[in-house]
């Protein structure tokens, strides 16, 4: 007898999330649900689940911090396939999407019978786009590299340093994560070595390369 299909459905918006549960269920006729309001639940979602089928991802919910959510679950979690859902629908952050390995985008706006098509398409090992994005440019080799960096961080090592993102001292971080300052410089420094940078300032400024909206550097 085969396995019912599990979906992980990661969205804060209680509205919004009923909705992907409406378009699932109509593409996926007995299928398990997992909801999730936030990236760190949506983690351990999937470490729970991990025979799930598909997650549905949010990149604006909260912890997501743009793309780097979607490129530690997919570090995690490879065999696992994301679709990105977003209220942006601009064709560079569809292909940023992509390039950090969702295998599909549906942007907010999206009627439930376009979401339940992606699902379907998606669940059957193909990817989904709303338009077509081949005329966006690459991404750069730096930001390859940083976003394979990012994906063999720990959990733990990945909630530090999102909370060092957010501007918090180690001894506020240790008190959020109930472990000892000790405990987090010692992540710290896994974090840097990692990354290939020197200092929390560095390693925060490479970390916002992953938002939705791509830092500027000189010259651009």
């Amino acid at each position: 007898m085969q396995l019912a299909q599990k979906v992980i459905i990661a969205d804060d918006h209680p509205l919004f999330r009923a909705a992907l549960k409406q378009a699932v269920m109509q593409a996926v006729p007995g299928v398990e649900i997992v909801e999730a309001d936030s990236l760190s639940a949506v983690q351990g979602a999937a470490e729970q689940h991990v025979d799930a089928d598909l997650i549905l991802l949010d990149i604006h919910m909260p912890g997501a911090h743009g793309f780097s959510g979607l490129v530690f679950l997919r570090g995690q979690h490879p065999g696992v396939p994301v679709i990105v859902v977003s209220g942006s629908e601009e064709p560079h952050v569809m292909k940023r999407a992509m390039d950090y390995g969702a295998s599909g985008f549906i942007p907010k706006s999206s009627p439930l019978e376009v979401i339940s098509e992606a699902i379907t398409q998606v669940l059957e090992g193909e990817e989904w786009l709303p338009q077509e994005i081949s005329s966006v440019a690459d991404l750069p080799e730096e930001d390859y590299k940083f976003a394979s960096a990012l994906a063999s961080l720990t959990p733990q090592q990945f909630r530090v340093l999102t909370m060092l993102t957010e501007g918090l001292l180690n001894k506020q971080i240790a008190y959020e994560l109930s472990v000892s300052e000790a405990t987090i410089k010692a992540h710290v420094t896994a974090i840097l070595r990692k990354l290939g940078v020197h200092s929390r300032t560095q390693a925060v400024i490479a970390a916002q390369r992953l938002g939705v909206e791509p830092v500027k550097t000189d010259g651009m």
